[in-house]
């Protein structure tokens, strides 16, 4: 089997996000043969009707490419006023700009993780909700809510919860498998 290249997605761009943590460690409790990349969009400008209209920006179509190349895609969000990031959505909305759109049948993970109990829940339904639009196959289950975060690291960034592991690992494993039922529907 070859390697399945997946590119991370962040919705927080603070360096010590607990999403971006979370993300990290779910590229360490990936299966053998799945490698994490994470893309960093924090140059992205504002999405711009008018700027579009003479083409995309050098930032978007990297982060398009990059995500047309990838097997797959993980994001790790955190919620910010019940729903999703503003840097994310903005960047999501650049590259689903064109018939050409790179989200569409491209397999995708979310997760998300919080300080608070319910660990991010709604902004994965809002992110769910865009993703169908653009036609991304969103793997259904496992779900994982990272909630009370802050107590589930460590200083040095290692998950020190064995639940968390358990959540994360499987995700990973179902996400391999999705990648591959996904690429087999496209065979049919």
């Amino acid at each position: 089997m070859s390697t399945l290249d997946i590119v991370g997605l962040c919705g927080s761009l603070r360096a010590g996000s607990f999403n971006r943590m979370a993300l990290e460690f779910a590229g360490t409790m990936m299966p053998q043969g799945m490698v994490l990349d994470i893309a960093d969009f924090r140059a992205v400008p504002p999405y711009d009707a008018d700027v579009f209209a003479r083409g995309f920006p050098p930032e978007v179509l990297a982060l398009r490419e990059r995500i047309r190349r990838a097997d797959g895609v993980l994001i790790a969000t955190a919620e910010y006023n019940f729903s999703i990031p503003g840097a994310l959505k903005n960047a999501i909305d650049w590259v689903s700009r064109g018939s050409d759109q790179p989200f569409a049948m491209k397999p995708v993970a979310i997760m998300s993780a919080s300080p608070g109990p319910l660990g991010g829940a709604r902004v994965q339904y809002d992110l769910r909700r865009v993703l169908l639009f653009l036609n991304a196959m969103v793997l259904a289950k496992p779900e994982v809510f990272i909630g009370m975060v802050n107590t589930k690291f460590d200083a040095n960034r290692q998950c020190i919860d064995e639940n968390t592991r358990k959540f994360v690992g499987d995700q990973m494993l179902a996400f391999e498998r999705w990648i591959q039922g996904v690429r087999r529907m496209g065979t049919l």
